[in-house]
C-alpha cells in the first residue's frame, strides 16, 4: 500500500504519519510519511504480508495530532490475494479519497 496525503491548506505541519491497528505496538507506533519534494503531498509504502482482512489508520501531524476527532477511523480493505494499492487522501477529510488496486 502506498499511501499519499495531502497536507496542503493544513496549518504547523510537521512529524506527519500513520497510526493503526497494522503496527508491532497497534495505534502506539507512528509510521512516518515523507514529502521529498515539497508539494504538501506526504508518502510512504505499507506492506502487509500476512492475510489480514484490512487495517484500520488515522493520520497525524505534530507526532500526535490525530485527525478526523470524535470520527470513524479510516478503513482499507484488502482482497484475497496479493495486490498493489495507491491510497490517496487528504488529511482531516474521509469524503475525497481516491484507492487504485492493481
Amino acid at each position: 500500500v502506498t499511501v499519499y496525503l495531502d497536507m496542503n491548506g493544513i496549518e504547523n505541519v510537521g512529524n506527519v504519519g500513520i497510526r493503526g491497528n497494522f503496527t508491532d505496538q497497534s495505534w502506539r507506533q507512528t509510521v512516518p510519511l515523507t514529502d521529498e519534494d515539497g508539494d504538501g503531498i506526504y508518502t510512504t509504502t505499507l506492506s502487509q504480508k500476512t492475510a489480514i482482512y484490512g487495517i484500520e489508520f488515522k493520520f497525524v501531524n505534530q507526532g500526535s495530532d490525530y485527525e478526523l476527532k470524535d470520527q470513524p477511523n479510516r478503513e482499507l480493505l484488502f482482497e484475497y490475494k496479493p495486490e498493489t494499492i495507491e491510497y490517496i487522501a487528504k488529511f482531516n477529510n474521509n469524503t475525497d479519497i481516491t484507492i487504485n488496486r492493481k
